[in-house]
């Protein structure tokens, strides 16, 4: 973990006066953040007791959709013990890369145990004397534990932090981990479920993080592109999945040895501080002042259901992520049907697949930070994931596999690349809504169609193949590409960026001229 150095923050991290108040004396506070008249805004900063304070903050239709939302006025003028110590300031933390990569560590090693086991279905299968389908709830008891469990992890986020919440997630992975190191014996498959099940726990602290990472490190030009690095972990984590257990256990007869490899492969997987001293944007500024110690989480999910865009997207991007989910579960399956013997190349498909994924995601991540075009961007890549899994399905049962391995990559590009976007525009649209929310609400969509789509495609991939297991997918992707054109760009974390520092101190100065608090409206907004 990392350990702060909280004296050499102070030194290193301090921040320099805005040139433009010291030129206002007369002004009370930063123009970055406002409150109420004759409420100072810090206590660091003197007012002048002639000049009312700009009441910008709660003008915001974004941020005062709903009662709660409104800020008080002694929630503005001090944050919360756990919050940055100034809001007036904005400033990128040193740390913030560093957070970005431990976590990528906690969630690789978790998705790696996700897919070990779906990797080598057949091996497993055989090992334990089980059925394709208990194999399959190794991967899908992720899928399932993460509904019930998001609303209290949720809450323990907001309530204990990020920190808390992943040094959790990483001790209950390495406990997983060490459970299944004690069931390897053929008649042990309910110890490894149980060891599983741990993991699957574990992941609850970890899947919904990325969005709230970025958020609260990372600086407007740079959300998306953090956001994109914090999923890049998980998609390594899966690749590595695909990747190392069909190397390290051979498709052998005899149990002894393959017990052996099997228990090679558990020992693999046998610095996080909690904010950053000074907001990085002004949307995380007016987040953490317009944030409520005892705000009600059901009244919160009821807020972003009716938020008929962000509904939308929950819908879509469950289906692209649940094809997600069920394709990597089924993919060591639908390539032995068609090429037996080859456990080594369908890994190495899988890896193919997830490996373009993350180099997608980096790319359109580092996009949206420049461009800001978050629904175009995730039309276009939905359309070409269809495109590609169409190409996919009509390719799989073709005699040469090097041709299965660039059509598998470049669905994999477009599909993996989407999980990123789908988080930072669910973002945009519920600010300033608690990211670790409308990130799990998207999560938990995606764990349910990826237990729906994981049995049924797997028994029409038993009954009648897997063309038809793919072309069920194909037509859920569809169903979304439509839902996607439906999504209203309501883009409210941007308008709050767009609020600089200039336009509020020019507003200040107008309301000092009058001797009276000024108003926004909502179409200024």
């Amino acid at each position: 973990m990392v350990n702060e150095d909280l004296n050499r923050e102070e030194r290193d991290e301090a921040p320099t006066p805005e040139s433009a108040l010291q030129a206002e004396p007369g002004v009370s506070g930063h123009p970055s953040i406002s409150t109420y008249p004759g409420v100072s805004a810090h206590p660091s900063v003197s007012g002048h007791p002639s000049v009312s304070m700009h009441p910008s903050v709660s003008a915001y239709p974004s941020s005062s959709a709903h009662p709660s939302a409104l800020a008080q006025a002694s929630g503005l003028a001090q944050c919360s013990g756990s919050g940055p110590e100034d809001l007036s300031v904005i400033k990128l933390s040193k740390r913030r890369w560093a957070v970005v990569l431990l976590f990528s560590c906690y969630s690789m090693c978790n998705a790696f145990q996700w897919i070990q086991y779906s990797a080598i279905s057949n091996i497993f299968m055989n090992f334990y004397g089980v059925s394709t389908f208990q194999i399959d709830w190794l991967s899908m008891c992720y899928m399932l534990t993460y509904i019930p469990l998001l609303l209290p992890v949720a809450w323990l986020l907001e309530k204990f932090g990020l920190r808390t919440i992943a040094l959790t997630g990483s001790a209950l992975n390495c406990l997983g981990a060490w459970v299944k190191l004690g069931s390897l014996k053929p008649h042990l498959f309910p110890v490894t479920m149980l060891g599983q099940v741990i993991c699957s726990v574990a992941q609850v602290f970890i899947l919904g993080m990325p969005s709230r990472i970025a958020s609260v490190w990372f600086g407007a030009n740079e959300v998306s592109t953090a956001c994109s690095m914090a999923v890049f972990g998980n998609q390594l984590g899966i690749a590595i999945g695909f990747l190392v257990p069909p190397i390290l256990v051979p498709n052998i007869k005899d149990d002894d040895k393959l017990a052996y490899h099997i228990s090679i492969m558990f020992y693999l997987i046998a610095v996080f501080k909690e904010k950053p001293k000074y907001p990085p944007s002004r949307a995380q500024s007016l987040s953490y002042a317009l944030a409520s110690t005892d705000a009600s989480y059901l009244s919160a999910i009821v807020r972003l259901f009716k938020n008929l865009n962000f509904v939308l997207l929950i819908i879509s991007y469950g289906l692209n992520a649940g094809a997600f989910y069920a394709l990597s579960t089924l993919l060591n399956r639908m390539l032995i049907l068609h090429y037996p013997g080859e456990e080594v190349n369908a890994g190495r498909i899988g890896l193919t697949i997830v490996i373009a994924g993350m180099i997608g995601a980096v790319i359109s991540g580092i996009w949206l930070d420049r461009s800001k075009k978050y629904k175009e961007t995730t039309l276009v890549v939905y359309i070409m994931t269809l495109v590609g899994m169409v190409v996919y399905t009509l390719t799989l049962n073709l005699v040469h596999l090097w041709v299965v391995f660039i059509t598998a990559g470049t669905m994999g590009f477009f599909m993996t690349s989407y999980l990123p976007l789908g988080f930072e525009f669910a973002v945009e649209l519920t600010y300033p809504e608690s990211e670790g929310m409308s990130s799990g609400l998207l999560n938990v969509s995606a764990q349910v169609f990826g237990i729906i789509f994981t049995i049924c495609q797997g028994q029409i991939i038993e009954n009648y193949g897997s063309m038809p297991g793919n072309i069920f997918l194909c037509l859920f992707l569809t169903l979304g590409v439509a839902l996607t054109v439906f999504i209203r760009a309501d883009l409210r974390r941007q308008k709050a960026n767009k609020e600089t520092p200039e336009n509020k101190l020019q507003e200040e100065e107008e309301s000092n001229t009058s001797k009276a608090p000024t108003t926004v409206s909502e179409e200024h907004f």
